[in-house]
């Protein structure tokens, strides 16, 4: 019996990680430029940071509906971190109300 590849190396389980640890380098590389200060536009790199926060979430649940029936000792550890993550790129945001 051939041993099944990791579940991780799917797209749906590693990219909502991939996308949200992006987001929270958006947020990151900001707050270094520019500072905690609000800005009167939203500016591109708010724009960046809600496309990737909103993409993820059909992915998040594709993953969720494909492989927790399936194997969801394997799968929710995934979709836990694929939540934390998702947490910390949003906990900046709501903590400095950007």
């Amino acid at each position: 019996m051939t041993k099944s590849p990791a579940l991780l190396k799917h797209p749906s389980a590693f990219l909502p990680i991939t996308m949200s640890l992006g987001a929270l380098a958006v947020v990151l590389l900001y707050l270094a430029v520019h500072g905690p200060a609000p800005q009167p536009d939203e500016g591109a790199a708010a724009h960046i940071w809600q496309l990737l926060m909103a993409a993820q979430v059909p992915i998040v649940l594709f993953f969720a509906i494909r492989w927790v029936p399936e194997s969801p000792r394997r799968a929710v550890p995934i979709l836990v971190l694929q939540i934390i993550a998702g947490v910390a790129a949003v906990t900046p945001v709501l903590l400095l109300h950007w």
